[in-house]
């Protein structure tokens, strides 16, 4: 097999998307309607509802800012974004025309990337790419296990006090998508962090296949062009920018053709008698 991808799919797979309806529904010149809109400070997080048919888009307004994304089912927050499965389905690096996919039992799009000003960013010179699954979310367990220092504000307390007002709780954060995030895996094999590459007016846009919530962190690492962990731990508030959020409702008719995504209709029982099952 070499270096074939594992996980191929047949002709007609939910997993090769109609371009032709999705750049469509990405067009920003096309028929869409700018229905909210509004900036995440730096070092926060926030939480919003997309509904389905809708477009989310994440702009880098000021400069370079890595952003810590969780999604969820609106209706049933047990379906979430699966970050492992999306990166062997996609890539450990995903863009304009990728899907993200919901936890079993579910397993379907919850989104589909109509957009992305960085897609054509390639490979830099130590084999980092843009919009990183490989990784997760800063969170204060490792920053006191690295550097022993107590910090309140990393991508998952954000998110952690993002997602309160749908009664949700740390249980319910999970692994991210690191938008803007330059990454890769050193000769080693070990996780590296490249400055964000991201400018003023950079955005990332996912179309909502179904009634989502999302919530974004603004890392409080900023760029990444400043360590926050080793021998000498610096505070990189300097590099950090906040990242704005505007929803779009998409017309009827660039929809034609859509449909929304069922749950998997894999019926068996995973080898247990049915009977078994409540």
């Amino acid at each position: 097999m070499g270096t074939e991808a594992a996980y191929l799919a047949k002709p007609g797979s939910p997993l090769v998307v109609d371009r032709e309806l999705y750049g469509r529904i990405g067009d920003p010149n096309g028929d869409r309607e700018l229905v909210d809109s509004f900036v995440i400070p730096i070092r926060s997080g926030k939480g919003w509802e997309v509904p389905a048919g809708h477009v989310a888009r994440l702009s880098t307004v000021n400069g370079p800012q890595v952003g810590d994304l969780n999604i969820w089912n609106l209706h049933n927050p047990r379906e979430r974004f699966w970050a492992a499965r999306t990166r062997q389905l996609h890539a450990a690096h995903i863009s304009e025309f990728d899907r993200m996919w919901s936890t079993l039992p579910y397993l379907r799009p919850l989104t589909t990337i109509v957009a992305d000003t960085l897609k054509d960013y390639g490979v830099d010179s130590d084999g980092g790419r843009v919009h990183d699954l490989l990784g997760t979310r800063c969170d204060p367990y490792v920053n006191k296990l690295l550097v022993d220092i107590e910090f309140d504000f990393h991508c998952h307390s954000n998110l952690t006090r993002a997602i309160q007002p749908w009664h949700l709780t740390e249980f319910d954060v999970h692994d991210v998508l690191n938008v803007f995030q330059l990454t890769g895996l050193n000769s080693d094999d070990q996780y590296f962090m490249n400055t964000c590459p991201a400018k003023p007016g950079d955005y990332f846009e996912m179309f909502a296949e179904i009634d989502l919530l999302m919530a974004l962190s603004t890392c409080p690492a900023g760029d990444l062009s400043v360590s926050m962990w080793g021998d000498d731990p610096q505070d990189p508030v300097e590099t950090c920018n906040p990242i704005q959020v505007d929803i779009f409702r998409i017309s009827d008719d660039a929809l034609t053709g859509w449909v929304a995504p069922e749950v998997s209709s894999y019926g068996g029982f995973h080898g247990a008698p049915p009977a078994t099952w409540s």
